[in-house]
């Protein structure tokens, strides 16, 4: 049995060798770690260190960049908390405060797919619940390598049996996300999950340690040995052609004790029982222990052998890496401690004393009376490494951009009827059923919309019916081509998406997915998209509540399209108001609204040609924003409302018919043009012919063009009255898909764990 590693052990040999480069710390890591002790550290220091010094939780290649957000932050009173908390929180009236934000399980579901992607819902779940708030969805933004490849097949069924596994038995709804193929993501697959939830205002809950005397109290799920170091190691490298060089175990999640957990705390919350809450998520008791104690006074001790364990022979070494899932922290008055056990008790939920608060500035924990521990909390939680990398424009940039886009447009009637369909079978364009048929979508009774509307739509008060609405999205081919503008786009989008069922726009959080930071132009992509963001949320006046940023998606030197995926929250004040994306009857003019011009560049047509260059599009955020105007002041016109973003026109008006049933008659001229193109800042209508002077109107008001283009009704997809499609073949060519490239999968390794 190895020999227990002391503070005064460690003080007594400054000599001895310890494995910090094989727990990812480099050398000048490792010599700052000892300046700050005074001495070399214990290998219980070393392992919180590692973990918490880790890309994925110190955020040292971004944190320089990142300060942009704070730097150009939007003054809004919706704000209640902002970015460093464990999510951000608005106000959306009525007394009410919606907690949201997004992050990434990425590295993990691609080592184990259901257990990955279920984690990492779990994970982002107890990060709304710790604000105090009760989880009310989930959404989950996907992005797989080519659709046909073998290991997509092993990936993509259980990923999605794993979010659907995890957030069906919490009893959460999954009301929106996206799947996109492409394959840059072979081997690094993006599994990015949102949750959202609702509280008071009163309600609100941080995560600081507070107050001398007060108690640890560590409750949930027992430490296991599994996901020892996983996310915060796993995510911080870059995989090789081979797979990971580090393999922890990834985390095994157990959704019945979450759901048991969820219920507990809030009984707790509601009786006013903690002074500070933080979940166990990357780098485990390391991170909830550290963090607690730098956000409050500084001083806490713990008693790590109080810990309850599912493995006895875990050293303390592995129980402070140890990410097991389904646990907190919290710290509690003495007087409250024993109404706050016997919530646990009523639960079933194991809850226990580990240490309290001290008046001193360190955190200091001991085993079995051995003193393992001792460190200023700061240097762990938040003062960890802050890398400037160098930045370069990649080789790449300036050649593909130039590059002329010349991606055959076809002419006759039979092509464009052809490539019609040929477009919405894509796999990045068809029905996404297969998949969101094994999420519930209704669950509680309180969703209004979900997939495949432009945005998920939530009822918050039943009385009032105010709502609301939640949208991700990510253009990642514009990103590769300016990822300035990429995020810009991206952000614009997704406000059109809010829009269109009738919401408002709040705020805002995101979840940057890139290559390797040690890669100069990774990091120039990366810059940029801050960059844009941060310009992009101050022009359109909303704040960013926080998000997550996920480096090391990269096999050898391949690194996936930077693909930030931005998330809009936004309110709308009665639900019953809700505009669909799908016509709802016949009848009804057809309006195409915003920019006129063509872009083929990074579309969905140029991809299926293998043509990824070309100038992307600039967002012209001025008319985004004037465009959501005339989405919201007319919305009492609009029978159904759709975003044109991936597949333009075509995809759009397909989607648009497939939802009811209901066929449309359009006339186009430059058909192949109107239908291809992928502009951005477009949006299809439908509204009753009386309208129609009103919409003008209101169009011309904001100056945003608006031109009909048909009528809804019948069986078929006319257009031009010459190229005629029937609703049977735009379903079957539509809906396929997936049936027949995933149907016969393991539907879902779902039993894999």
């Amino acid at each position: 049995m190895m020999k227990l590693d002391t503070v005064e052990i460690a003080t007594n040999s400054p000599e001895q060798k310890q494995p910090y480069n094989e727990l990812g710390l480099k050398d000048d890591e490792y010599a700052r770690i000892k300046e700050i002790l005074g001495r070399r550290p214990t290998s219980s220091e070393l392992a919180m260190y590692s973990v918490m010094w880790s890309e994925h939780c110190s955020y040292k290649s971004s944190k320089i960049h990142l300060k942009q957000f704070g730097e150009k932050a939007v003054k809004s009173d919706a704000l209640l908390v902002g970015i460093g908390e464990n999510a951000g929180v608005v106000d959306i009236g009525q007394g009410y405060a919606v907690t949201f934000k997004i992050e990434s399980h990425n590295h993990p579901s691609f080592i184990e797919p259901y257990q990955g992607a279920a984690t990492g819902v779990g994970g982002i779940v107890r990060d709304i619940l710790t604000m105090g708030a009760r989880p009310i969805a989930v959404m989950d933004p996907l992005r797989f390598g080519l659709a046909d490849a073998p290991d997509t097949r092993r990936v993509l069924p259980g990923v999605v049996a794993g979010i659907g596994g995890y957030g069906n038995c919490l009893g959460l709804p999954n009301i929106g996300g996206e799947i996109v193929f492409d394959e840059t993501y072979a081997g690094n697959p993006l599994v990015n999950a949102l949750c959202v939830g609702v509280m008071k205002h009163s309600d609100i809950k941080l995560a600081k340690a507070a107050g001398a005397g007060n108690l640890v109290v560590l409750y949930g799920a027992k430490t296991g040995g599994d996901g020892i170091g996983g996310v915060s190691v796993l995510a911080s490298e870059t995989f090789g052609s081979a797979g990971p060089a580090k393999r922890p175990s990834v985390q095994v999640g157990d959704p019945f004790a979450e759901k048991v957990l969820i219920e507990c705390s809030l009984e707790i919350f509601a009786e006013d029982l903690v002074v500070g809450i933080q979940d166990l998520g990357g780098a485990g008791l390391s991170c909830a222990t550290s963090e607690l104690a730098s956000a409050g006074t500084g001083g806490m001790q713990v008693y790590l052998e109080r810990v309850p364990l599912r493995d006895d022979s875990l050293t303390p070494e592995e129980i402070l890496m140890s990410e097991s899932q389904e646990r907190m922290c919290a710290i509690v008055e003495p007087t409250k401690i024993n109404r706050f056990l016997a919530i646990c008790k009523k639960w079933d939920v194991s809850a226990t004393v580990i240490g309290e608060v001290t008046d001193g500035d360190r955190l200091r924990i001991t085993w079995n009376n051995e003193l393992i521990v001792e460190v200023p909390p700061r240097t762990v939680a938040h003062e960890g490494p802050v890398y400037n990398r160098p930045i370069q424009k990649p080789d790449y940039q300036d050649r593909i951009v130039s590059e002329k886009v010349s991606v055959p447009l076809p002419t006759d009637l039979d092509e464009i009827r052809s490539a019609i369909l040929k477009l919405i079978s894509s796999p990045n364009i068809a029905d996404k059923s297969w998949v969101t048929s094994q999420y519930d979508k209704y669950v509680q009774g309180n969703t209004v919309l979900a997939q495949p509307e432009d945005s998920g739509l939530l009822r918050i008060d039943e009385v009032t019916h105010l709502g609301v609405a939640v949208s991700t999205d990510a253009n990642a081919r514009w990103s590769y081509l300016d990822p300035y503008e990429g995020a810009k786009l991206a952000l614009a989008e997704s406000c059109r998406n809010i829009a269109t069922t009738g919401a408002k726009p709040l705020a805002v959080t995101n979840c940057l997915n890139f290559g390797s930071p040690e890669d100069a132009g990774v990091m120039w992509q990366f810059s940029e998209t801050v960059r844009g963001l941060a310009d992009a949320c101050l022009e359109l006046g909303l704040p960013i509540t926080g998000g997550n940023v996920s480096f090391y998606n990269q096999t050898g030197a391949v690194a996936i399209l930077p693909t930030p995926i931005i998330g809009v929250l936004g309110v709308i004040q009665d639900v019953r108001a809700r505009t669909p994306m799908g016509f709802t009857k016949a009848g009804m003019d057809i309006y195409l609204l915003g920019r006129e011009e063509f872009t083929l560049t990074g579309s969905e047509w140029a991809y299926l040609h293998n043509q990824r260059g070309g100038a992307a599009p600039r967002a012209d955020l001025n008319h985004e924003a004037r465009l959501v105007e005339v989405l919201l002041a007319g919305q009492e016109l609009f029978n159904s409302a759709h975003d044109l973003s991936m597949g333009g026109l075509a995809a759009s008006i397909v989607e648009a018919i497939l939802k009811n049933g209901v066929g449309a008659s359009i006339e186009l001229s430059s058909t192949s043009e109107a239908l291809f193109s992928e502009t951005p800042g477009r949006v299809l209508v439908a509204i009753d012919p009386k309208n129609a002077d009103a919409l003008a109107k209101l169009s011309n008001s904001k100056t945003i063009n608006c031109k009909k283009i048909g009528v809804t009704g019948g069986s078929e997809l006319n257009i031009n009255n010459a190229i005629k499609i029937s609703i049977a073949d735009l379903s079957k060519s539509h809906t396929e898909v997936f049936p027949k490239l995933f149907g016969n999968s393991e539907r879902a390794n779902r039993i894999s764990a």
